[in-house]
C-alpha cells in the first residue's frame, strides 16, 4: 500500500507524513549515502577527542550528577554498556507500537545529522531494526521529559545491544538476541559516546506529538459534521455560519469550522422547514450557534502546536553535540518544555471539544429542547430507554477529559542528585494527551449516533445529501431507530468508523474536501 513505501532517512529532517507511515503503517527506512557521510564525519570528531586530557561529558566522563569523574579509556565501553542497562528502568504498562516506532525513526534522524558522533553501523543497525519490525517492549513510566526521553529510549537501546524484551513483526514477544539474529542483525557493542546518544533525545514526546496532530485534523472534521447534523437534527438555523459573519472576527479556524458546518448543511429540507416568520425561536444554544467558535480555536491551537512540532522535527537532540567545526559542547537543547506546553494545550482543547459535542448529545435526548423528539430518542419511552446511558458514558469520558487536560507540564520534579533541578514532563503530557484523543474520538462518536437517529426522527423531512451520506455509511453497521438493543457495538462501530475516517470521507465524496 501507498502508506507502507520506504522512508529514506537524509540529512534533513523527516516529516510529518513520514512519520506516521513508519509508526502506524510498518513503513522500512533506510539511510542515504549523504547522511552515511554526515555520521562518519561526526564520529571523527569524537574519534579526535578520545585521548584529549580536557574531560568530554559522555566521551570520557560519567552522567548527570557524575559528570565530574573521569573514566579511563579501557573502562569507556563498559560505561556505555552500563548507562544503556541502568537507564533502561522504565515500569508499567507496554507503551503503544506505533509510538515506540515513532521515537525510534526520530532518534535515527537525529543520528543521521552527524551531530551526535555515532559510528555508520550504529545508526544502520538502528534502520535496520526498524525495517525488520522488531520493535523492542516500552514500559510507561520512566520519562520526565528531560535529558530526553531517556528510559524509553534505553529500552531500544537496550535492544539494540541484544538484551531485553521485543515484539517481532508478528508482534510476538521474544528476547532481542534472538529477534535480530532471525533479521540477521548483529547486536552492536556500543563505544565512546554512543551509548548517550541513543538516549538523549525529545523523540517519545515528539512522536505522540505527531501522531496526535494526525488525528485531532482528522476529529475536527468529524466534530464540524457532527456539529452540523447536530443543528440539523434539533431544528436549529444555519444563518450564523454565514461567511460574513466570521469575517467580523477574523480568527481563520473559526472561519474554516462554519464554511464547513455550512456546507455539510447545504440543501437540508430539514432546515428550511422551520426558515421563516413561522419560527419564533430568535437564537439557538451556545452549543449550536457557537461551535465554529469552539472548534476553531481547537484549530488554531493545533496548527500552533503543529508548527512547534515541524520545528522540532528539524532539531538535532542531544547532549554532548558535535559540532561542524568539531567542537564536541554541552547543551539544554534537550529539555522537553516546548512540546510540553503544545501537549498540554491540545489535551485542554480536546476536552471542550468534547465537552461541547456532549452538550448538542444531550439537547437531544430532553423533550424540553429537542422540539418534538422522543424522551432520550427512544421508541417507547418508559418501556425503552434509547440513548440515555449512550450520554451518561458520554459524559463520563468527557469528565475524564477535564481531569486529563490538567497540565503536565507545570509540574517539575527535581532528579540526579539536583543536577538535572527541573524537566519538563513532556512524556507525561504526550501520554495524557493519547488518551484524550480517545475520548474525543468516542464523545464525537455517540453524538454521531445520536445525531442520525435524530435526523431519521425527522423523516419523511429529507436532510442534507453529506449529513444522509453519513447516515447511509452508519446505517451499513448499526440498525435503524427501533426499540432497544444491546447498544455497546453500536457504539464502538461508530468509534471505528470515527477514528478511521470513513464518515469524513463519505462527507467529502458527496460534497467536496472540507477544510
Amino acid at each position: 500500500m501507498e502508506n507502507s513505501a520506504a522512508v529514506i532517512i537524509g540529512t534533513g529532517p523527516v516529516d510529518e507524513d513520514e512519520l506516521v507511515r513508519v509508526a502506524r503503517f510498518e513503513a522500512p527506512v533506510s539511510l542515504s549515502g549523504d547522511a552515511l557521510e554526515q555520521i562518519t564525519r561526526g564520529r571523527a570528531a569524537v574519534e579526535a577527542k578520545i585521548d584529549d586530557t580536557r574531560p568530554h561529558y559522555g566521551v570520557s566522563t560519567g552522567f548527570g550528577a557524575l559528570a565530574q569523574r573521569h573514566i579511563p579509556r579501557e573502562s569507556r565501553r563498559h560505561l556505555q554498556r552500563s548507562l544503556i542497562r541502568s537507564h533502561a528502568a522504565g515500569t508499567g504498562p507496554e507503551v503503544e507500537r506505533e509510538v515506540v516506532r515513532a521515537l525510534m525513526l526520530l532518534r535515527l534522524s537525529t543520528l543521521a545529522t552527524g551531530h551526535t558522533g555515532v559510528r555508520p553501523e550504529t545508526a544502520t543497525a538502528y534502520a535496520s531494526m526498524l525495517s525488520a519490525g522488531i520493535v523492542p517492549v516500552v514500559p510507561e513510566y520512566g520519562s520526565l521529559g528531560c535529558s530526553g526521553d531517556l528510559a524509553p529510549l534505553a529500552h531500544c537501546a537496550l535492544a539494540l545491544t541484544g538484551e531485553g524484551e521485543v515484539r517481532d513483526a508478528e508482534g510476538r514477544a521474544c528476547d532481542a538476541r534472538t529477534a535480530l539474529a532471525a533479521a540477521g542483525i548483529a547486536p552492536l557493542e556500543l563505544v565512546e559516546k554512543e551509548g548517550l546518544a541513543l538516549i538523549n533525545g525529545t523523540d517519545g514526546m515528539l512522536g505522540m506529538l505527531v501522531l496526535a496532530l494526525a488525528d485531532l485534523r482528522s476529529l475536527l472534521k468529524s466534530a464540524d459534521i457532527a456539529a452540523a447534523m447536530s443543528v440539523e437534527g434539533l431544528l436549529g438555523t444555519d444563518a450564523v455560519f454565514a461567511a460574513d459573519l466570521q469575517e467580523l472576527r477574523p480568527q481563520p479556524g473559526q472561519a474554516a469550522a462554519a464554511a464547513n458546518i455550512a456546507a455539510v448543511l447545504a440543501g437540508s429540507a430539514i432546515v428550511a422547514s422551520h426558515r421563516g416568520p413561522e419560527d419564533t425561536r430568535v437564537q439557538d444554544a451556545y452549543s449550536l450557534r457557537c461551535a465554529p467558535a469552539v472548534a476553531g480555536g481547537v484549530r488554531d491551537t493545533v496548527a500552533h502546536a503543529a508548527r512547534v512540532a515541524r520545528q522540532e522535527l528539524a532539531a538535532a537532540i542531544d547532549n554532548p553535540v558535535v559540532l561542524a567545526d568539531g567542537r564536541i559542547e554541552s547543551n539544554g537543547n534537550f529539555h522537553g518544555a516546548p512540546l510540553a506546553y503544545v501537549l498540554d494545550f491540545l489535551a485542554i482543547v480536546a476536552a471542550d471539544l468534547a465537552g461541547i459535542s456532549e452538550r448538542r448529545t444531550d439537547r437531544f435526548l430532553d423533550p424540553a429542547r429537542s422540539h418534538g423528539l422522543p424522551p432520550f430518542l427512544a421508541d417507547d419511552p418508559g418501556v425503552d430507554s434509547g440513548y440515555m446511558i449512550a450520554q451518561y458514558t458520554q459524559a463520563a469520558i468527557v469528565s475524564e477529559l477535564k481531569r486529563l487536560a490538567v497540565p503536565a507540564s507545570v509540574d517539575s520534579i527535581p532528579s540526579s542528585a539536583m543536577q538535572e533541578d527541573h524537566v519538563s514532563m513532556g512524556w507525561s503530557a504526550a501520554r495524557k494527551l493519547r488518551r484524550s484523543v480517545d475520548g474525543l474520538t468516542r464523545v464525537l462518536a455517540i453524538e454521531l449516533l445520536t445525531a442520525a437517529r435524530g435526523v431519521q426522527l425527522r423523516a419523511p423531512l429529507r436532510p442534507a445529501a453529506a449529513t444522509a451520506a453519513v447516515v447511509a455509511r452508519l446505517t451499513e453497521r448499526i440498525s435503524p431507530p427501533g426499540p432497544d438493543r444491546f447498544l455497546a457495538p453500536d457504539i464502538e462501530a461508530a468509534v471505528e468508523m470515527v477514528r478511521s475516517g470513513v464518515l469524513v470521507k463519505a462527507v467529502e465524496e458527496e460534497i467536496g474536501p472540507l477544510r
